[in-house]
């Protein structure tokens, strides 16, 4: 067995990353800095230095936080947030109760605090709490900070938004006081226990499935799908998907990337059950729009009916 096998093995049995051996070169470069650190002569070392190690040991998580990607912009793909926006949140808030939103795999934050300047325009009567996951510690310190470098607020950012939730900083852009009360950070491996985390209204999970084998997609799915309202909404990436997998979620008509968290055992009853309780958009000649301008007492109204 080889160095790369050896760890290999152990990111992917401690995060679901499947690591081909087309991916050496990337092993080798995200390591070399903990390589360094840890006075390791190379890869072969290091697999000898975890030999016997399981995926909680302090080194092994290491390895696992420096393979995992941590790509993140703000408002990123647009649409899934304008749904937020000019569906889901509206809907949601018509129920009148507290609501929960959770950015799965949340990086550095982006996505997280984009939902949160969502809400905040939106102004709704109720509490709003947003949490973000991510399986880096690193990640999950950037995001509770909430400064973000001159290169990363000009990634999906407008200029108006930036000015309106933003402080400049000598090492930076720090959000809001108010987005980052809204906003909760913790690491979370989502293929570990979750139960800590509640119940959940809505859920980015974006992104991430790509990097994860079947079974550990369904494993993944169902853990989610466990840690959410009936009804609740799912949000997928472009390259994510859910066919052929049997997990408790059934698409929303036309909108690509949406899911339906159905009841178990799901069946074609629930299923249409759950599509008439979710319309689809509100107001078409926005569905593209970056953030939301209008307040949500204006279509809590509409969502009603």
């Amino acid at each position: 067995m080889t160095a790369f096998d050896v760890l290999a093995a152990l990111v992917h049995a401690g995060s679901g990353l499947v690591l081909g051996s087309d991916k050496l070169y990337l092993l080798e470069a995200r390591l070399a800095p903990l390589l360094k650190r840890e006075k390791l002569a190379g890869l072969d070392a290091l697999a000898i230095r975890l030999a016997g190690c399981g995926p909680d040991h302090e080194l092994a998580r290491d390895v696992m936080e420096a393979m995992t990607t941590n790509e993140s912009l703000f408002f990123r793909d647009t649409k899934p947030f304008a749904h937020v926006r000019n569906v889901a949140l509206p809907r949601l808030c018509s129920a009148g109760r507290p609501l929960r939103l959770w950015s799965a795999a949340a990086a550095s934050g982006q996505e997280a605090y984009s939902l949160a300047m969502i809400v905040e325009a939106a102004a709704p009567p109720q509490r709003v709490d947003i949490v973000g996951t991510d399986l880096s510690r690193d990640q999950v310190t950037r995001a509770r900070a909430g400064l973000f470098t001159q290169f990363e607020v000009q990634r999906g950012l407008p200029v108006r938004l930036l000015l309106q939730h933003f402080m400049q900083e000598p090492t930076g852009w720090r959000i809001s006081v108010s987005l980052r009360a809204m906003c909760s950070f913790r690491r979370e491996n989502l293929l570990g226990d979750l139960s800590a985390l509640g119940t959940f209204d809505l859920v980015f999970l974006r992104n991430v499935l790509i990097y994860f084998d079947i079974v550990d997609k369904t494993r993944v799915l169902s853990a989610v799908a466990a840690r959410m309202a009936p009804n609740g909404l799912l949000y997928l990436g472009t390259a994510d998907s859910i066919l052929g997998l049997d997990v408790p979620f059934t698409p929303l008509a036309g909108e690509r990337g949406v899911y339906i968290r159905t009841g178990l055992p799901s069946g074609p009853s629930t299923h249409a059950a759950s599509r008439r309780n979710w319309p689809q958009a509100l107001d078409p000649a926005t569905a593209h729009a970056d953030v939301p301008v209008v307040s949500i007492d204006r279509r809590v109204a509409v969502a009603r009916h």
